[in-house]
């Protein structure tokens, strides 16, 4: 047996233990029921948590009669409060409506058609990486383009898929820009530091500046193992014309692209007018950061809105009011199950939280963590690792981050990791074992 095919039956091994799982749903469920348990239990054997601070915490059990009522009366507020639906479901009625008009499919294609031969590999990574922006486009618009490209270039459209693939899944939670993944763990980040300080907030804009270096980082790798590694263990074929393009559908495209680019100046004037001037709505500071950055998933919502629209009206794939509200309803139909998901997640996060139990696991946990006398780096590489692993059995990031963040983000503030180091080190995880 060649090292490669042990590689490959290993994986379909995990891939066949990931298929057994029940769905992220149902593991919320069951999870919640254990903790309903694990509280009357706690409480039954009277556990008990000094703080630092000196304060003894207690358990709440879920199971008794005034668990139970809380339980069942709080049901729905904890799925409407749950922090990330609703900046998820916001922001994504911009991104979905750019997406479906063509917009942002058109941007990654033009912008990986116009690069010149010498620079092709790595904006072919570079795309692939920004594809997030747009959902999941990526993964199903860029393969094939990147092969009729590096064809047209006389290079083995084999070595375009795996830069681009590389791209799309192993920088899944890079970008330049923020995504709709944002805040979804910002959401999730701020439920699970709320478990020690409620009062704490974690901003979508937490990990910009580490999403963007990391952008660059393995724009770079990328390129460098695809060229050394990967490229010559292939045929180089000769070159081909590239694929036609229909005038009709050119011109469209550069009607919509030009529209959308004066939509998308004039937002940008109106919004630093909001936030330079003084007395403007957005100058200033809000409750927890300046303003502009607590509004930051409505303007998401503009930009790609307005954006999408733009492109829309000026292409002629939006013709009327109808078409707008119909890509934001496939939108919201294709967040169907994230709902269900978040409906599960926020019930066991809120029980998580009611019952106490997260708090003295964080406090104990934390005082273990102290104790030992680890550094941070080796408890965030541990951290990178344990989601690697767990990113092969469960593959939504939504789902295994509602898992992770209950626990590891109030501990690690025990040890002294913020949350959004938390967070960052998750986005690594995840992204890495694509």
């Amino acid at each position: 047996m060649t090292e490669g095919q042990g590689a490959g039956r290993w994986l379909n091994r995990v891939e066949r233990v990931g298929n057994r799982l029940p769905d992220p749903a149902t593991l919320f469920l069951l999870g919640t029921l254990g903790l309903i348990l694990l509280s009357a239990l706690a409480v039954r054997l009277d556990w008990q948590i000094v703080r630092p601070d000196g304060a003894v915490v207690t358990p709440v059990s879920l199971l008794d009669s005034d668990g139970l009522w809380w339980l069942l009366s709080h049901l729905v507020r904890n799925f409407v409060e749950f922090p990330p639906l609703g900046l998820v479901l916001v922001g994504l009625l911009g991104i979905g409506v750019a997406e479906r008009s063509g917009l942002l499919p058109v941007l990654l294609r033009r912008l990986l058609s116009a690069t010149p031969d010498a620079w092709l590999l790595p904006a072919t990574v570079l795309v692939g990486i920004l594809s997030s922006v747009a959902l999941d486009a990526g993964y199903v618009v860029l393969p094939p383009l990147a092969a009729a490209l590096f064809m047209a270039a006389g290079r083995s459209p084999l070595a375009g898929i795996a830069a681009v693939t590389a791209g799309v899944t192993s920088g899944f939670s890079a970008n330049l820009f923020i995504t709709g993944l944002d805040p979804l763990l910002a959401g999730l980040s701020t439920a699970g530091a709320q478990v020690l300080d409620p009062n704490y907030q974690v901003p979508i804009t937490a990990n910009w500046w580490f999403m963007i270096v990391s952008t660059v980082l393995l724009t770079a790798a990328g390129a460098l193992v695809t060229r050394l590694l990967v490229e010559p263990r292939l045929d180089r074929p000769a070159a081909r014309p590239g694929l036609p393009l229909d005038p009709a559908e050119q011109a469209a495209e550069e009607r919509g692209l030009r529209v959308a680019a004066w939509v998308v100046i004039v937002l940008t004037g109106l919004i630093l007018a909001a936030v330079l001037l003084p007395g403007a709505p957005l100058a200033g500071d809000g409750k927890h950061f300046p303003r502009w950055m607590e509004v930051m998933v409505p303007l998401l919502l503009l930009f790609f809105l307005g954006g999408g629209l733009g492109y829309g009206i000026g292409a002629g794939t939006i013709r009327s009011d109808r078409d707008a509200v119909a890509m934001m309803g496939e939108t919201m139909r294709a967040m169907g199950p994230y709902i269900v998901l978040a409906f599960f997640a926020a019930q066991f996060i809120a029980c998580f939280s009611h019952s106490r139990l997260g708090e003295m696991l964080a406090v104990a946990g934390g005082g273990w963590l102290a104790g030992v006398g680890l550094p941070p780096a080796p408890l965030v590489l541990a951290f990178v690792v344990l989601v690697m692993l767990g990113n092969l059995i469960m593959g939504s990031a939504s789902a295994k981050y509602a898992f992770f963040a209950p626990v590891f983000v109030p501990m690690f503030m025990q040890a002294g990791i913020s949350p959004e180091l938390t967070q960052a080190a998750y986005r690594v995880g995840d992204s890495v074992t694509n």
